[in-house]
């Protein structure tokens, strides 16, 4: 396994009081495999995604039992290994591509910077391999674009070049927080075809984060639904999208728009009543309690139980399983 995380629990100090941000996630990810986390605003994806390449806010505090990459035991490097490792064997690719690049430096001067500083290589030789991995990820006229600084250059584009920066060093893994949100329909295809193409070609392993279930049905092997800091559904991605068993993933599924025929407008756009809490306790029960229209007394005080199903759906809840899965555990 290429990435192989257990327990894994981050807090935040928020207004005197410590928010459990993350709690007790689990993650494995193969080379070559992508796993997709989903869930609302707030739910902790970005945390999470945050606490891998230990790059958390200040006084946030990382706890957890095993945090490995390969043959390395991220907890227990030095700040100094960490910063040889991220962009060498573990790369990123931030939300909002606007913000993501320094404004007063040239996309030459980031993109070289990145290849000296994890290589050793000289300037020529990262000018060139720069100008290579802009033409990988379809930008044209790349030693025009190596000139010029972010705001000339358009969403889609910064898009095109994080993508570029993440994959300079070819990375083992590549952990990319929402990197199609802000983008319109036909380049959102293209950056999810590029980065398709450069896992399959490294045999990376890939962390894709997500709201758009779209994306999900299309670039996932394995999904992971998140709420409040919890995972509380995950498997193969057909098990969990045409399957659902949690309440609130199935609440997720249904609030996507479906196409109406005949008769536009006829039918209620579904949604989740309610907001995302915000933990300042440790609190064993269930996350989605308060939202839930399903929940029942056990619901309220005991923790709900984890369970394996032959589909390869791990779900965390209280309710009965559907009749053909009970049978069968």
């Amino acid at each position: 396994m290429l990435l192989q995380v257990r327990d894994l629990n981050v807090t935040l100090p928020d207004q005197g009081q410590r928010l459990h941000a993350v709690r007790g996630i689990d993650l494995d990810v193969a080379a070559g495999e992508t796993l997709c986390l989903v869930g609302e605003s707030g739910c902790g994806k970005s945390m999470t995604a945050l606490a891998l390449m230990q790059l958390l806010p200040r006084g946030a505090k990382l706890a957890a039992s095993e945090l490995r990459l390969g043959d390395l035991d991220l907890a227990s490097l030095s700040e100094k290994k960490l910063s040889g490792i991220r962009g060498r064997r573990i790369s990123m690719i931030f939300q909002e591509p606007m913000t993501a690049l320094n404004p007063v430096f040239t996309i030459g001067d980031q993109l070289r910077a990145v290849y000296r500083r994890h290589t050793g290589a000289s300037a020529g030789a990262a000018q060139a391999r720069a100008i290579e991995m802009l033409e990988s990820v379809g930008l044209t006229n790349a030693a025009l674009r190596m000139r010029q600084y972010p705001h000339q250059l358009s969403g889609g584009l910064r898009q095109r070049v994080l993508i570029a920066m993440a994959l300079m060093c070819e990375p083992e893994m590549i952990i990319c927080d929402e990197p199609t949100t802000a983008l319109d329909v036909t380049t959102q295809a293209q950056i999810l075809h590029i980065l398709k193409e450069a896992q399959v070609s490294r045999n990376m392993g890939m962390i894709f984060i997500t709201h758009d279930l779209g994306v999900v049905a299309r670039i996932a092997d394995q999904v992971a639904v998140m709420y409040a800091g919890r995972i509380v559904e995950r498997g193969p991605r057909q098990s969990v999208l045409r399957t659902p068993i949690h309440p609130y993933t199935k609440g997720l599924i249904a609030s996507v728009p479906k196409p109406q025929g005949d008769k536009p407008g006829t039918a209620r756009l579904a949604s989740i009543p309610g907001n995302v809490p915000a933990f300042h306790q440790a609190d064993a029960r269930c996350p989605f309690l308060s939202r839930c229209a399903l929940r029942m007394e056990a619901c309220f005080t005991e923790p709900p139980p984890i369970r394996q199903l032959p589909s390869g759906q791990q779900v965390s809840c209280h309710l009965p399983l559907p009749a053909q899965e009970a049978q069968s555990q």
